[in-house]
């Protein structure tokens, strides 16, 4: 009896657990959009108050971009595995 209720319970978690891999996976997106926007405006409004520092604070933007990208997709691809 014990195993039985076991083994419904299990079953229903599993769409519980896709439910949570898909919302995981677009929260990684739109976190990821978020964020890249922010620093790109951020590096705008530098360059605008320092133009003669564009080439290093663009340099920076690309760099911050890239690890948060990076960090997004490795979210997304474990949300992946978990569907």
């Amino acid at each position: 009896m014990l195993l039985t209720i076991l083994l419904q319970a299990a079953a229903g978690a599993a769409g519980l657990g896709k439910l949570g891999a898909g919302l995981g996976a677009g929260l990684a997106a739109i976190g990821a959009g978020l964020g890249i926007g922010r620093i790109g405006g951020s590096a705008m409004d530098g360059i605008a108050r320092q133009p003669e520092a564009g080439s290093d604070i663009r340099m920076s933007m690309i760099i911050a971009a890239a690890l948060v990208e990076g960090a997004a997709l490795f979210a997304i691809v474990v949300c992946g595995f978990i569907l």
